[in-house]
């Protein structure tokens, strides 16, 4: 199948200039002005092969572990042509190129190819149905490696993936996710379950993927505290809820990396970001602070991934989150 030109070939690493680690990224969320480089940073990557206790304690210090070869590239690749090829009708695609490379129309408005973390279209909405309840997907949810890299790094017998698995795409210059971490999205369940955040093709520093609050455990912890003490005359449906009065009408605590971060400056550290590629897979903590960085991929590639949760077999589950994703499930 071609590759635009300007792509090395899907499923093989791209090249990579010698002084990519030391050059710091300009990012920005989906609002706000661009990060000072002073306030940037760059994640550290594990090799799947490191000693296990090093792996462990690395991921509770950081609160997230991006752990590099996870899955094999050209299955993630192949994952990123079905997706595109559910779309390739609606303009999203840039003419003469392939799916599997998800290259984004120029002459095309972001915002009407908006997918989750934006404001779908309706028709979108519906493909987004179709995608997300596809066997296809749900066996990549499956894969062999992802699940044995699990159960390996945990000491679980047994992992759960919760249903409601997603699949985000972000076009460049289109809206998407902002800052949050993921425990108040599942509060009615134990707080002790592991995301896993995969990368569906490569993502650059700049290419909508995430971007990390570095050392942001202990300021999650205290945040949903806060949520929760405000809360806690409320009736639970209302309490659990990630929209509830007291949080922002979408769920996200702030659309802007840089008044965020500002805001609470005492306890923050830096916003740090991968250079991901497929099949590498971040795995982070429910407290971990996070958002996506605006898309402004250079050779506009559409970013997509998915957002993954495994709790230990037999741990009291969100069962609100136990149904495949629809955009009008309410959460």
């Amino acid at each position: 199948m071609a590759s635009v030109d300007v792509l090395s070939a899907p499923g093989t690493p791209s090249d990579k200039s010698k002084d990519t680690a030391s050059r710091l990224p300009s990012l920005r969320s989906t609002q706000g002005n661009y990060v000072d480089q002073s306030s940037t940073g760059w994640m550290r990557s594990t090799h799947r092969d490191m000693p296990l206790d090093e792996m462990r304690q690395r991921y509770r210090k950081d609160g997230y572990i991006w752990i590099k070869d996870v899955i094999p590239r050209e299955d993630v690749y192949d994952m990123r042509e079905h997706y595109f090829s559910h779309f390739s009708h609606t303009g999203m695609l840039r003419p003469g190129t392939s799916p599997r490379d998800g290259i984004f129309n120029p002459s095309s408005d972001p915002n009407a190819h908006e997918g989750i973390g934006g404001i779908p279209e309706e028709a979108t909405k519906q493909l987004l149905n179709a995608v997300h309840a596809d066997p296809y997907y749900r066996n990549f949810l499956a894969h062999p490696n992802l699940r044995a890299f699990i159960r390996h790094f945990t000491g679980w017998k047994q992992e759960l993936i919760v249903d409601r698995a997603l699949l985000r795409h972000n076009c460049p210059g289109s809206r998407s996710t902002g800052v949050h971490y993921d425990q108040y999205f599942l509060r009615d369940g134990d707080d002790e379950f592991l995301t896993a955040w995969v990368p569906i093709g490569d993502c650059a520093p700049a290419g909508g993927g995430l971007m990390y609050l570095e050392n942001s455990t202990s300021l999650g912890k205290d945040l949903e505290a806060d949520f929760l003490r405000k809360a806690e005359h409320l009736p639970k449906e209302e309490r659990i809820d990630a929209f509830n009065k007291f949080m922002t009408h979408d769920g996200f605590m702030s659309h802007d990396a840089v008044e965020f971060r500002e805001e609470h400056k005492e306890k923050a550290g830096r916003w740090l970001v991968g250079d991901y590629e497929a099949g590498d897979v971040v795995f982070h903590n429910p407290w971990m602070i996070h958002a996506a960085t605006k898309n402004e991929d250079e050779r506009g590639r559409i970013r997509l991934a998915s957002d993954l949760r495994f709790y230990e077999e037999g741990a009291r589950l969100d069962r609100r989150w136990m149904k495949v994703w629809r955009h009008d499930d309410g959460l």
